[in-house]
Order: C-alpha cells, then structure tokens, then sequence
C-alpha cells in the first residue's frame, strides 16, 4: 500500500522565509522521480526550482500560481510505495488518516527519500515526518481535503474587529499558528494580538499578508474623527471613500527585498558621499590594446574591477562590515565584489567571489556568467550573498553622476558614471578627453573623510594613469 508523504517548502538558506510560487512543474497525478523539480519559486533572493525529495505519485498541491507561502508551508503530497494505481490514489488522497503501521511504513519508503532539499545547494538528512497542527478554532477545522483550496490567493476576510465585543470568540484558542519571524515581528511591533488574525494559509497558517489586512482594518476607524451619536454609521464608508484611487503593487518577491535593504541601509548607515572627475582615455587606450593582442577580451568592467581591489588593499577599513551588537568594525580577509545588474525581474547584486584572486581575464569571464543568469533568472542564493564591496556601473544608462546607496551591510560603493568626450586639460592644453565622474559612498562609522577620499583619488589615479597598477603587481 503507498504511503502518503507531504513535502514542506524547505529551507532555502540565506535567512529566507517565504517564497512566491511562480510556476508549478508537475499536476496532481503526475508521477515524480526522486529529486525532479517540481515547483519553481521566486524568493527575495532568486528563482528557484525546488526538487522533490520523494518518488511517487502527486496527489495534492497546495498553493496557486502567484501564492506567497512561508518556510515550512505544505507543498505537495506524493504516494510513495505503492504501484501507482488509481485505487491507490484514493486510497493517498489528501486527509487519509495514518495507518497503525506507519512506523513500517516510513522504513519501507525510505529508499524514495534523497534527502536533497535544494538542487545544487547541499544534501540534509531525512526529516521527521510532520504533525498537523490541529486547531480548536472553528476557521481551521475544516476537512484536510479543503486545505488546497485555501492556498488560493484571493482577498480572505480579517476578522479583527474594532469593537471589544465584536471579536469575541473568534481567536485562536490553541498556539497561534505562525512559522514566519518577520510576521511575529510585524505584529508585536503594531501591538496587534495574533489570536484575533485569522490566517489565509494552510490550515489557516497567519501569513504577512493577513496581518497587514488587519493592520489596515484597525487603523482605518482611527484615522477617522470621533462622529457624534447621530452619525454613528459614517465610520465605515467615510475611510473607503477617502482611500487613494491607483493600482497596488504588492512589495514582495526581489522588489520586496530590495525596497527593504535600501530603507535599512539609510536607516542604519550614516552613509556620506563624495566624486570626482577624472580622464579615462590612458584606461581605455590601454584595453583597446590588451584586446588587439588577441585572447579573450577584457571588459571595462574588470579592469575597474582590478582597481578597485588594489584599492581597497591600500585602504582595507573600507572592506569592512559593522556589527552594531558588539559595537565592533569587521574587517574582511577577502574581497567579494558585487555588481549591480538591471535585469526584467528588478534590481539585483550578484557577487564575484575573492574577486582580488582573478586576473582581469577571470574576472571578465565571471562577470559575463553572472550576468547571463542574471538576466535568465538563474542566479541562485549563494550567487547573491557575501558581498564586501559593491561596483556600480550605472554609466550603461546614461548618466554621468549619482548618489549611491551602500548595500546593507556593506561598508562602501564606488560608482562609475558614463565615460564621453569632453573638453579637458591636457599637459596644459585643451583637449577633448573620454571623461567619466567617480561616485564614492562611505560609511562614516568605518573611517573619516580622508580614508574615504584618499581611495577615491587613488582609483581615479589608476583610471588616468593605468601604469600605476604596475607597482602593485
């Protein structure tokens, strides 16, 4: 007889918590083989697709296309151990109770278990095999073979209620069921008590979007001016009246992730910024020539890339991190450098690591893989993270200067406007010169001004004068 295994949304790494189903891969019905992907999802960090630890039969999804479900949320089902017939199926559906021998059972199915959690990221054991949290509250005492149903992703009722009287009984009288940190946070910040929410996830699982509901639901009657007793039915239309007309935009997914790193690094990083001109025609005279002399080309951007990191071997407080619990400066060993690439899914920050290892041909090759997946949406978390230092050629769109934000929680960027022709003095004559404005954005915690503009002039001495970089090899 097959058994009927659940598989969870594992752990992706990376602190991540949630993932938006973008594309299932199998249906209900489909036989699976072990490890073959079966769902592709976009978290804050990349688009992944999460192979199946299981072999068998799918017997159940849970969660739409365009769902946003929490670590640990059910996935699918899958009847492993049997020979796939369709009595078997409905004997898997979802909700069968477990059999008194499922002890047995579980032995019997652990050669259709990999223990591969995702592909390409590491192997992990086999995990104990989940409990449904059973709640006493009559929104999650529904039938299981409803639970798929409630992963769909239209609008679910708040029931927190403004009134003290109103919301009596209608709270979870068991544990709150809550995975995500983030959730529990949001809530406690905005004193909102989770025993009121009722959770759209499954088996009524309180998800982000559920608290904010209720947030909305709450301060909606405060914003409103206490009505006198002859108006006491205004409230509630006077709010929906007033509400901004327009379209919304969920912030989730890698727009989340970024609309949040940014406000956290101008929150927390006392950031300043200083720039510089400088005449790039020696630099780009010098990569015309390494490129006629045949072999892989060298792009601009390695070449910046190379001397960023002789700079910051001059001047190391600048590949460094804060840790504000400790009130301590980390300075880093290695330079992991990451570059910001504008690709259809937003803004993303892949990461060239022990990027002062590789010459400018490695660099150049690595750049190029990175893009590419990238732009195919390939990139997977390790190729997001660890970053010690951020490039930013924002030059590719036309423009000369900007202000950059520092990559929480990096401690600088350096920015490289487009490089164009310009009058320039040139050995005391007036010249047209290919001219190009350095941005430098510091964390003012790390060092003072003069560390800061002392690595400035010295990367624009190299953009100038190229043969300085021959000291330092």
């Amino acid at each position: 007889m097959a058994q009927v295994l659940e598989f969870k949304l594992p752990d992706l790494g990376e602190g991540l918590t949630e993932a938006e189903i973008v594309r299932w891969l199998v249906a209900v019905g489909d036989v699976v083989a072990i490890d073959q992907p079966v769902v592709e999802v976009e978290t804050a960090k990349a688009m992944v697709e999460v192979p199946c630890p299981y072999g068998g039969v799918v017997t159940a999804r849970y969660g739409e296309e365009g769902t946003e479900l929490p670590v640990g949320a059910p996935l699918l089902t899958v009847a492993v151990g049997g020979t796939g017939a369709p009595e078997e199926r409905a004997e898997a559906a979802p909700g069968a109770a477990p059999t008194a021998g499922e002890g047995a059972a579980e032995s019997a199915v652990s050669s259709e278990y990999s223990g591969n959690v995702l592909v390409g990221y590491g192997t992990a054991g086999p995990a104990a095999r989940r409990r449904r949290v059973r709640h006493e509250s009559h929104a999650v005492a529904k039938a299981p073979a409803a639970a798929p149903a409630a992963q769909a992703p239209a609008p679910v009722a708040v029931p927190v209620a403004p009134a003290p009287d109103a919301g009596v009984g209608t709270g979870h009288e068991g544990p709150v069921p809550v995975i995500s940190p983030l959730v529990r946070k949001l809530a406690r910040d905005r004193g909102l008590d989770l025993r009121e929410v009722r959770g759209s996830g499954p088996e009524g699982l309180i998800l982000r979007a559920d608290v904010e509901l209720a947030l909305a639901a709450l301060d909606r009657p405060a914003a409103a001016p206490a009505p006198a007793p002859a108006r006491t039915a205004a409230p509630t239309a006077a709010p929906a009246a007033a509400a901004p007309a327009g379209e919304r935009i969920p912030l989730r997914g890698v727009r989340g992730a970024v609309a949040d790193k940014l406000a956290r690094s101008r929150t927390e990083i006392p950031d300043a910024t200083c720039w510089v001109d400088a005449d790039a025609t020696e630099l780009m005279a010098a990569r015309t020539a390494m490129n006629a002399a045949g072999g892989p080309k060298i792009s601009l951007l390695a070449l910046l890339a190379r001397i960023c990191v002789h700079a910051l071997a001059r001047f190391p407080e600048l590949n460094s991190t804060v840790d504000t619990a400790a009130r301590e400066i980390v300075r880093l060993p290695s330079v992991h450098l990451g570059f910001a690439a504008q690709t259809p899914r937003g803004l993303v920050v892949p990461v060239v690591k022990d990027a002062g290892t590789r010459t400018a041909e490695s660099l150049t090759a690595e750049f190029a893989r990175l893009t590419e997946a990238a732009r195919e949406s390939a990139l997977t978390p390790a190729d997001l993270t660890g970053g010690t230092f951020t490039l930013n050629n924002y030059g590719v769109f036309g423009v000369d200067g900007s202000t950059p934000i520092i990559n929480h929680p990096e401690a600088a960027m350096l920015g490289v406007g487009r490089i164009i022709p310009k009058p320039w003095v040139h050995q005391g004559e007036l010249a047209v010169r290919q001219v190009v404005q350095l941005s430098f954005t510091f964390d003012h915690r790390v060092c003072d001004g003069g560390t800061a503009g002392g690595f400035l002039r010295y990367v624009a001495d190299c953009v100038e004068q190229p043969a300085v970089l021959l000291r330092t090899l």
